[in-house]
């Protein structure tokens, strides 16, 4: 395999990218990060708001369940 461009664009022998791909690549690599980054923040703000991960460790266990923590039993 042989690259059809001159040597000296390249950045290192071993990447076949020249300096303004490469600039190009990493601005499109930095952006895509940025929105999946921002997108999880709003994710997460979301659920939290809806359902709290810390605190009480069971805090909905009456939701999923319809029971409370709290047995009642009748004395004779």
């Amino acid at each position: 395999m042989s690259d059809i461009r001159p040597t000296d664009d390249r950045i290192t022998p071993s990447t076949y990218l020249s300096e303004a791909e490469a600039k190009e690549f990493h601005k499109l690599f930095i952006t895509s990060f940025i929105v999946f980054t921002l997108i999880a923040i709003v994710a997460h703000f979301l659920v939290w708001s809806w359902r709290p991960w810390l605190g009480e460790a069971r805090a909905f266990a009456e939701l999923e369940t319809g029971r409370t923590g709290v047995t009642v039993t009748e004395q004779a």
